[in-house]
């Protein structure tokens, strides 16, 4: 079915290296049951400068940022909010006539999920990676409070620059690591990827663990998410930050926030 396209249609885009399909289902299945004439479209591109500055001259409603253009955007937009500016990382613009305003969605839902799932905030942390996701997720740990923990990461500079910002320590690897909340910000485990089948802590640091927090979301059950739940522990899952910061994308784009049943309908149609 043809989504229909008026005059009066409003536009929302996603822009990514490697667009994919679920955030498009989820907005455009919202869009419908809600009678709202919007429609969302992914693309890529090679010219970061000239797609903002089409968002901002074709009165493109909303735009959802993706790797690798999180950092970079940032000297294109007008304004950041106080999600994308604590962590320089941008995955959300909204054009209010002309003026676009950024915002970090994910930094946003992984504080949602750490209230949601009661994380005491005297757990200590360790956090394997040091992208932009990474930062999104240090973030919202050390703005919430968590005051003991450690970044995991093989490039040095980084993972010693995203400790140092949250008074944190910084580790090469994971042998002999210990913390109560373990969180995996890396691509192992991702469906499709080199790393797909391994975990990205060792067994004997998901068993010490509390809480085990795997931002990937394609699969839902990551090996990471397997292990832990087998050994009933919490898990916070990576889906569950993909519909939470698609969510709060979507409440920007239009003003209105959906019920909770229809948001976990529109995520098993985007799922599936």
């Amino acid at each position: 079915m043809t989504a229909r396209i008026s005059k009066d249609t409003l536009l929302c885009m996603s822009l990514a290296a490697r667009p994919g399909n679920f955030g498009t289902r989820f907005h455009n299945f919202l869009f419908r049951e809600l009678g709202l004439d919007y429609l969302y479209k992914a693309f890529t591109t090679t010219d970061l400068p000239a797609a903002i500055g089409g968002v901002r001259a074709l009165g493109i409603r909303g735009c959802a940022i993706s790797m690798p253009f999180k950092e970079d955007v940032i000297a294109l937009v007008d304004e950041l909010d106080p999600s994308a500016a604590a962590v320089r990382s941008v995955n959300t613009i909204v054009n209010d006539d002309g003026v676009l305003r950024a915002c970090n969605t994910d930094y946003l839902a992984v504080a949602q999920l750490l209230e949601v799932h009661g994380v005491p905030l005297d757990a200590t942390v360790a956090l394997r990676g040091s992208g932009g996701m990474a930062r999104a997720v240090a973030g919202a740990l050390g703005d919430a409070g968590y005051r003991s923990g450690t970044v995991v990461a093989r490039n040095k500079a980084a993972g010693r620059a995203l400790a140092d910002s949250q008074g944190w320590s910084w580790r090469s690897g994971v042998g002999g690591l210990r913390a109560d909340l373990i969180v995996n910000v890396t691509p192992i485990g991702m469906r499709g990827g080199p790393e797909a089948d391994e975990l990205s802590f060792e067994p004997a640091t998901v068993e010490a663990a509390t809480t085990v927090f795997d931002v990937v979301a394609l699969p839902v059950e990551t090996p990471l998410v397997e292990r832990a739940r087998a050994l009933g522990r919490q898990v916070i899952s990576g889906h569950e930050v993909l519909v939470r910061q698609g969510l709060e994308q979507f409440v920007r784009y239009t003003g209105v926030r959906p019920d909770r049943e229809l948001v976990e309908r529109a995520a098993a149609q985007a799922r599936d």
